[in-house]
């Protein structure tokens, strides 16, 4: 089955030997994402919670370029560098997903990128319609 890239302008663009996304089949790959901003590629400044905003908008922009939408998220893996933000990722992502909320994989790191303290990565599915959600 071949394999499909995934590109969004409104994302930020991938800064080394990787893709945004790789779509195979029915299953979409989401490469994690920092809070960058698209367009000047630079970090979000502020609070944590401004930041994990700008990674979800990034994976949505993503996911609705392989024509999905967080909603088609089966999985998440969440990267954080203090797990005392855990509860802040627990608040925002109520906003952005509805149950059955996805599989999630929250784990502390000792450094992301850029020294960004959140990077999300994904797996889409884009008809989870058939496994009777």
């Amino acid at each position: 089955m071949p394999h499909e890239r995934i590109h969004s302008d409104k994302a930020p663009k991938a800064v080394g030997a990787y893709s945004q996304a790789i779509k195979a089949g029915e299953t979409v790959y989401l490469s994690g994402q920092i809070p960058l901003e698209p367009v000047s590629m630079k970090p979000v400044q502020g609070d944590f919670e401004r930041q994990l905003v700008r990674v979800l908008e990034n994976l949505k922009a993503v996911a609705e370029q392989a024509d999905g939408s967080l909603s088609d998220i089966a999985k998440l893996t969440v990267y954080l560098t203090d797990l005392g933000n855990y509860a802040t990722v627990n608040s925002v992502m109520e906003k952005y997903f509805e149950p059955p909320f996805p599989a999630r994989a929250v784990i502390q790191v000792a450094a992301l990128p850029l020294g960004v303290p959140v990077e999300i990565d994904a797996i889409m599915v884009l008809d989870l319609s058939e496994y009777n959600y």
